[in-house]
């Protein structure tokens, strides 16, 4: 009857030992995994910059004088030929009398050196006149023809003069910025105001981005750009890389190249001097996609050992490791197989899969054993047994 009763109590201890061994010890298994799926990875290039008109002008005067008219204003629609501003012209027309006063008299002079020429020539050839008198109506008839000439010169000045005295726009376009107001006085002694900025097309738009050194290596013409801008958030726009400056730009010891992108604008929804995010699209590609943390997975021996009955762990090489081959562990049923995985482009986040997994498989990314809730696994194996009081319990007593 003894031997009977220490078996029994050998054969209790063995099951309960078994039983917490599966069990964990009264830990499960939490498993984070991740479907496979077709998605497209990209390689990416970021930057920010500003959005510019293609074609800007800005347009000045060659002549000082005082603002008489404008008859353009800020975002004023402008043709090719029309008048913008008019100066004072009192002052270019007064140079312009004066310039053809001294025409007049340059001529008179030039007339009158002539016939003084025609006379001397005459006695000279008769011996009535000196050499030196003929020499000296030959030098003053030249004076006077140069005299003329200059006069001429300075008359055609003073015409163009009073021409630049009406401001005309060069191009097509809208007035962006208007620099002066009526009654100002501007000065071209030594550089041309600047009295209006007109752009060309605002339906045509480039970006001017920075784009960092260590990026501009992988930037080419013709790739394409997303961007946003601040004012429109929710909305992202297309463009194409048009040209890559070779000149740099220095900041701060950080060195950054100017990329223009093309920025198609027909709804006229970006306007100049916009902050510009962008992304130029390096490379892209399509396909299974599993992400790159599954990588890092590797269960450890603990959940190995104790999960053996619910997950299995186990290793079949379903191809020849490369160095664009990684392992991850894909869940299917109870058990968890290794697969190695051909790689292609990776983004950091994702990576695209050419072989070792399907769409629809199960990728482990991380695996842990956490404590079961003591109170419930007791009340869900032996629910008449009593519980501690607490909030939503039966009060002392089973009451």
């Amino acid at each position: 009857m003894k031997k009977k009763i220490i078996i029994g109590i050998i054969v209790v201890a063995a099951l309960s030992i078994g039983i917490k061994m599966l069990t964990g010890n009264g830990k499960e298994l939490k498993l984070n995994t991740a479907t496979v799926r077709e998605e497209t990875v990209e390689i990416t290039v970021t930057a920010t910059g500003y959005v510019q008109p293609v074609d800007k002008v800005e347009v000045g005067t060659q002549v000082s004088g005082v603002i008489e008219k404008l008859y353009v204003d800020f975002n004023t629609q402008v043709r090719r030929g029309q008048l913008l501003a008019e100066l004072d012209k009192s002052t270019l027309s007064e140079k312009l009398v004066q310039a053809r006063a001294s025409v007049s008299s340059a001529e008179s002079d030039l007339d009158f050196s002539q016939k003084n020429y025609d006379r001397v020539e005459q006695l000279f050839n008769v011996k009535a006149a000196t050499q030196t008198s003929y020499e000296d109506a030959i030098n003053r008839l030249a004076q006077a023809k140069t005299s003329v000439a200059n006069a001429r010169a300075n008359l055609q000045q003073a015409q163009v003069n009073l021409g630049y005295a009406e401001i005309y726009s060069p191009i097509d376009g809208v007035i962006l910025n208007r620099a002066v107001e009526q009654g100002q006085t501007v000065a071209a002694s030594f550089n041309t105001p600047t009295l209006f900025t007109i752009a060309n097309d605002l339906k045509q738009m480039q970006v001017e981005a920075n784009v960092d050194e260590a990026d501009i290596g992988q930037v080419q013409v013709g790739q394409d750009v997303r961007f946003t801008v601040d004012a429109y958030p929710d909305d992202t726009f297309a463009g194409t890389v048009k040209q890559i400056r070779l000149q740099p730009t220095v900041t701060s010891n950080v060195v950054t190249y100017t990329v223009i992108v093309e920025a198609p604008n027909p709804e006229e929804k970006l306007f100049p001097g916009m902050t510009a995010s962008i992304t130029v699209i390096v490379k892209t590609e399509t396909g299974a996609v599993v992400p790159v943390s599954a990588f890092n997975f590797s269960p450890s021996d603990e959940v190995i050992k104790i999960q053996v009955s619910s997950l299995k762990f186990q290793v079949e090489s379903e191809t020849q490791t490369t160095k664009l081959q990684k392992n991850v562990w894909v869940k299917s049923e109870n058990k968890a197989v290794q697969h190695e995985l051909e790689t292609g482009l990776n983004d950091g986040v994702f990576v695209i899969v050419n072989k070792g997994v399907s769409v629809g498989d199960t990728i482990i990314l991380s695996a842990s054993l956490e404590k079961k809730n003591k109170n419930s696994g007791d009340a869900a194996a032996n629910p008449l047994m009593p519980r501690r009081p607490g909030p939503g319990g039966p009060p002392p007593g089973g009451r």
